[in-house]
């Protein structure tokens, strides 16, 4: 069973230029997730006290997933950016909050993964950071 951590406030950390959104009623050790942009890249850095999970998807590949969202019952995730060992699976649920599940993969025995659920109001947040265009699909 996948027990999503929900983020629901952000604010932009002008220091090192990023988009963080965290759980707003948590205290110091708290789940957050920071956006940065770097060229061609995306820098996803998810963590949840002293555990941290890094990934830096091609910013294209990224937007292009985003913009393709759709609820699909059943289903927590219907898009994915990165590769068989380290990627980002994304869906959308029907309350419009944006399911992220950043995994890396040891091997064919196992898998790490911090599972973070957006509010409607937080992916509203990245939609505007990274400039992504409305939904094309």
């Amino acid at each position: 069973m996948r027990n999503f951590q929900l983020l629901d406030a952000t604010r932009i950390d002008s220091g090192s230029e990023s988009l963080e959104i965290y759980l707003s009623a948590a205290d110091d050790d708290r789940p957050i997730l920071a956006i940065r942009r770097e060229g061609a890249y995306v820098t996803l850095s998810a963590s949840y006290g002293p555990l941290e999970i890094a990934l830096r998807p091609r910013y294209e590949d990224f937007v292009r997933a985003l913009t393709r969202l759709n609820v699909v019952e059943g289903l927590h995730t219907t898009r994915q950016v990165g590769t068989g060992q380290a990627f980002l699976a994304m869906g959308l649920a029907a309350d419009e909050s944006m399911l992220m599940r950043l995994t890396i993969v040891a091997d064919a025995t196992g898998h790490l993964s911090l599972n973070l659920r957006l509010t409607k109001e937080a992916r509203q947040a990245v939609f505007d950071w990274l400039n992504v265009p409305a939904n094309q699909a």
